[in-house]
């Protein structure tokens, strides 16, 4: 009995230690180490002044906001496709928001969970117009680059096995090298996730001269991972993101979160803003979290236009991360 006691008390402690740890460790560190892509215009790049900027970098900052109360209080860690894991798992970064795609095999086989989807995407082909191809199935022979670390090139092989087409694997580590490697001609086309592909576009000495191929090979649903065997951490990042979604579901800005705070009379928006319910202490928060969150990002579709819409660079359409009550996939549970 004295042995099982023993055992059931240090078990409690294990698990009380690894809920509390992470948010701690950030706390007791007063920034949040979040890995990034430093290359990927629209979702996270580092720009002349050092400073970063991005969809997923938006991300990052609305976690120290709900964490520390400050969405500066961030140091971005840039990772490469073979680094991110590695880093996450080692405890280097406290999230890693870094365009990478949800699979059961790296949520299985790695120590880490996904707290959700941020982005619908899809793998597909930027070939040159001068190779006179409109369609992946076009493809066949095709001298394909691709950056290692990634699902890309497996979603290839599954793809031209069922179609009985061949192609030749030209592999390079770093995104740089890799789109050099096609500007240059050194492949015939460059696969990767759809969004990234209209930032490579822009990265070329002619990018009028490249095409994105409409075909879509692949689902890949990009979000944010942190380590597994925390659930208090897991629960502040995932709900951070679900509090993105809901926030632009009921309408709250920005812009208007401190008058929607002051008036709205909606349950669910109050729930939201931290005026009902006790959401926040239950995650070891404040029951302002989300509110400041909001009011320091914005909902996740300001975060969208801001980095990826229509007055972009990259102008890209919602399309299916659109809200699910405006034809998309956007959808996250109530408060």
């Amino acid at each position: 009995m004295k042995a099982l006691l023993a055992a059931a008390a240090l078990f409690l402690g294990f698990a009380t230690a690894a809920q509390a740890s992470t948010l701690d460790d950030v706390k007791a560190r007063g920034s949040l180490n979040c890995g990034v892509n430093q290359n990927l215009l629209g979702f996270g790049a580092k720009g002349a002044d050092g400073a970063y900027a991005g969809f997923d970098v938006d991300f990052c900052r609305a976690v120290a906001s709900a964490a520390l109360g400050d969405p500066a209080k961030v140091t971005y860690v840039p990772l490469s496709a073979q680094e991110r894991f590695d880093a996450l798992k080692a405890g280097k970064v406290d999230v890693l928001a870094r365009n990478t795609t949800w699979t059961m095999d790296r949520e299985t086989t790695m120590p880490l969970r996904f707290a959700g989807i941020s982005y619908h995407d899809g793998q597909g082909f930027i070939v040159k117009k001068l190779l006179g191809v409109t369609s992946a199935l076009q493809l066949s022979g095709a001298s394909i680059c691709f950056q290692t670390g990634t699902t890309t090139e497996s979603n290839v092989e599954d793809f031209f096995r069922e179609k009985e087409m061949t192609f030749v694997p030209v592999r390079f580590d770093k995104l740089d090298d890799l789109v050099v490697a096609f500007d240059e001609g050194k492949c015939d086309t460059f696969t990767t996730d759809m969004s990234a592909l209209y930032a490579v576009r822009l990265r070329l000495k002619n990018p009028e001269d490249a095409m994105v191929l409409q075909d879509v090979i692949s689902k890949e649903p990009l979000g944010p991972a942190v380590r597994q065997g925390d659930e208090q951490w897991f629960n502040i990042v995932r709900w951070t993101l679900y509090a993105l979604v809901n926030a632009e579901e009921l309408g709250v800005t920005s812009v208007n979160v401190d008058d929607m705070k002051a008036k709205s009379k909606n349950a669910a928006v109050r729930r939201l803003l931290g005026l009902e319910g006790n959401d926040g202490p239950s995650m070891g928060l404040d029951a302002d979290w989300a509110a400041r969150t909001i009011k320091a990002t914005g909902n996740y579709g300001e975060i969208f236009d801001r980095n990826l819409g229509p007055n972009t660079p990259l102008a890209i359409n919602r399309g299916i991360n659109a809200l699910w009550n405006a034809g998309g996939l956007l959808y996250a549970p109530p408060m």
